[in-house]
């Protein structure tokens, strides 16, 4: 029996999740997303093609390969219809899509109660994506939910009817104006595309899969500073993002779990509100931000940069059990005659080198110097011809960190990945 490995992302999302998952595919059998939905963006880049995936894992464009969406995962099937009609267009063969009858459904009435809950919010919105995911969980844990299995039975409508009616009824308490008939219409409409794909008892078929030796991938979406428990709250996202979220989103045993593989960039960025102790409201986090392009794979947002926070990561990765690392984006640090890192946080006239409960937009970040590079690292061929200083710093984050870091990529492209 096989054990299974999980890829998440170690900051505020945006890590460069769905490139390295496209990149390792071919080493898998299946790859199953585990929690989240269409508030994901995994951009991937490839033979002169950029396609971002919210919904559906990220090995699709590999023949042979199974894609499994999780029962963690949330759908709405207006957006996963939009992926597959866009997928179609690309006239390329894509692999097996299977979708768990656990996973929840996103409704219209869903991202209207978000999008009126954020309004209501104001100066101090958390900067949801809008895509309904935080209501849907709450009907989840509420278990007011409907499933991808309760599609096809024959109270359906009726169910449909009654947690709709429900949330209009909470609409009630805000001050928004909204129109659901064509909403509604194209949702319907949708969930003749979500029913060409088999829909499958998910955790069964893991089991089944690794007891015949199957290699299996679980793909995190959003990061763990995002995870609803130990994320930066209430900034944070609505599901578990960490390797327990695998467990419970695709129901693998915590003995089940093999390498887990932490995504990283070489600096720090975030989309929306929350604190962000080594954010640069300067030239420099400017520069990040247009060299790297930093503009959220689904809204479309700005994301805020700053330089790489240490404390931070050192805590993803304990919280995680991360046995490799993958740095990503290093190229955007080129041309930057002294990189910082983040090595502790002052609070209260104190040092310290965790997160702490209170106070977090109130760290003052304690930084250490670093020699960076000239070379443009898109033009890298090799790893080896990379400059001293890139594997100065490299060296210095895995003596930092006590993790391998396995994979630099300076680039969008597959090809600009190498393994170490």
């Amino acid at each position: 029996m096989t054990k299974a490995d999980v890829l998440l992302g170690l900051q505020w999302g945006d890590e460069g999740k769905g490139k390295i998952v496209d990149v390792l595919t071919k080493n898998y059998d299946i790859i199953a997303r585990f929690q989240g939905g269409p508030n994901a963006g995994h951009t991937l880049e490839f033979d002169g093609i950029k396609h971002v995936l919210h919904t559906i894992p990220s090995g699709i464009f590999h023949k042979g390969i199974i894609n499994l969406i999780g029962n963690g995962v949330v759908i709405d099937p207006v957006i996963f219809e939009k992926e597959i009609l866009d997928i179609e267009k690309l006239n390329l063969e894509i692999s097996e899509l299977l979708i768990s009858k656990k996973a929840h459904l996103i409704l219209p009435t869903h991202k209207l109660l978000d999008a009126a809950s954020e309004k209501a919010k104001g100066k101090n919105k958390i900067g949801s994506t809008l895509k309904g995911i935080g209501p849907t969980y709450m009907d989840k844990t509420g278990r007011n939910g409907l499933r991808v299995g309760d599609i096809n039975s024959v109270n359906f409508n009726e169910k449909y009817e009654k947690l709709k009616n429900k949330h209009i009824e909470l609409l009630k308490f805000y001050d928004f104006e909204y129109s659901l008939d064509e909403l509604e219409r194209n949702w319907f409409k949708s969930l003749d595309t979500l029913n060409k794909f088999k829909h499958i008892e998910s955790e069964h078929y893991i089991h089944q899969e690794l007891r015949k030796g199957k290699k299996i991938l679980a793909e995190g979406a959003q990061g763990t500073l995002l995870d609803i428990d130990f994320g930066s709250y209430p900034f944070v996202t609505s599901s578990n993002t960490i390797t327990a979220g695998a467990c419970t989103g695709l129901g693998i045993a915590p003995n089940q779990i093999n390498d887990v593989f932490g995504i990283f960039k070489a600096y720090c960025t975030r989309v929306g509100s929350g604190p962000f102790p080594t954010e640069l409201n300067d030239s420099i986090g400017e520069h990040l931000g247009k060299v790297g392009n930093e503009f959220g794979a689904t809204t479309g947002r700005a994301r805020r940069c700053g330089w790489i926070d240490l404390p931070a990561l050192k805590y993803a990765i304990n919280i995680n059990g991360v046995t490799q690392l993958m740095m990503m984006k290093a190229d955007v640090l080129s041309g930057i005659d002294k990189i910082s890192v983040c090595t502790h946080y002052e609070l209260n006239g104190k040092r310290i080198d965790f997160l702490p409960f209170e106070d977090n937009e109130n760290l003052v970040p304690i930084y250490k110097e670093i020699n960076g590079w000239e070379m443009n690292l898109m033009d890298l061929k090799k790893i080896e011809d990379a400059p001293k200083e890139v594997h100065d710093y490299i060296s210095y984050l895995e003596d930092e960190l006590k993790v391998p870091i396995k994979i630099l990529s300076v680039g969008p492209d597959r090809k600009q990945t190498f393994f170490r």
